[in-house]
């Protein structure tokens, strides 16, 4: 699936692109004549279709993985998203304040938070996007609640995305992270810098070793 970037805006509902909103579809699993088919726009086919299509990316991610098991990582043409992110993700309502974010980051010692606003994906920041927002705000900045700052851009990929490619459109955005969304509009896990230091690093000891 391809890769998706949210402009800058305040966290109100959700901000994930429109492919990951779970679009409602009816039941299929015992089909009635109770009203007529739209040909144009059929519950039926919509649910048809994404079951296909899931079960088809699904499949052809596994086969892929079979076939190039013993291949280093980093030297696959095809590398899933999957393989690569951490699954490890920490949120916070979007009526948080900066000062509980920075005191969560802090905690757990991570650098990015999902902020969420009734429950759905709403915005992604990172330390050293927060610590920039501090210095150029004015009084009591700490106190702000999210719901009244405009968050940054951030992107969204999916399991199967290629992560070279991924790569590309985080350097060409000059955003350090992406969530990873499943089908259903959940983030599942979030790809970072680190990540591919940590990819390539394990390459290089590799190579050593050779």
């Amino acid at each position: 699936m391809s890769i998706y970037v949210s402009e800058p805006g305040r966290p109100v509902g959700t901000r994930l692109p429109e492919v990951f909103r779970g679009r409602r579809v009816g039941d299929v699993t015992e089909l009635t004549e109770s009203h007529r088919i739209d040909v144009s726009h059929s519950e039926t086919t919509d649910a048809e279709f994404q079951q296909a299509a899931r079960s088809g990316r699904h499949r052809a991610v596994e086969e892929y993985g079979a076939a190039a098991a013993g291949e280093l990582k980093e030297r696959r043409a095809y590398l899933p998203v999957a393989q690569i992110c951490t699954p490890a993700l920490f949120s916070l309502p979007a009526t948080a304040t900066v000062a509980e974010a920075l005191d969560t980051m802090d905690e757990h010692g991570i650098h990015h938070m999902v902020i969420t606003a009734e429950g759905n994906v709403a915005g992604l920041v990172d330390l050293r996007w927060l610590l920039s927002w501090l210095h150029e705000s004015g009084a009591n900045p700490l106190n702000a609640g999210f719901v009244n700052i405009e968050l940054p851009a951030f992107l969204t990929a999916s399991p199967e995305t290629d992560a070279h490619q991924l790569a590309r459109l985080m350097l060409a955005h000059q955003l350090n992270a992406a969530l990873v969304i499943d089908e259903r509009g959940n983030p599942t896990g979030i790809v970072t810098s680190t990540d591919y230091l940590r990819l390539y690093a394990s390459a290089g000891r590799h190579e050593g070793t050779v």
